[in-house]
């Protein structure tokens, strides 16, 4: 099926949106990371994060949670 000319445009604009970070502020999102021995469910909401290994409930942080900061770096504002 062809892309009409509007799909096409909406295209080239998430494309400027994407190359504009600062447009971009994460309020909530979950992810999982695959640790070395298990799976881990790392959360994010209103600039507080939380994961379910024991390091984390022990600590407050831990390198699951260390690991989603380095992937996305200044994003998170």
């Amino acid at each position: 099926m062809p892309m009409d000319s509007a799909l096409i445009r909406k295209m080239q604009k998430a494309k400027q949106y994407a190359q504009e970070p600062q447009r971009f502020r994460f309020v909530r999102f979950e992810v999982l990371i695959q640790g070395n021995n298990a799976p881990h469910r790392v959360t994010y909401e209103q600039g507080q994060w939380q994961c379910d290994c024991d390091f984390f409930q022990k600590r407050g942080q831990c390198s699951h949670t260390m690991a989603v900061e380095y992937l996305l770096g200044d994003m998170l504002g």
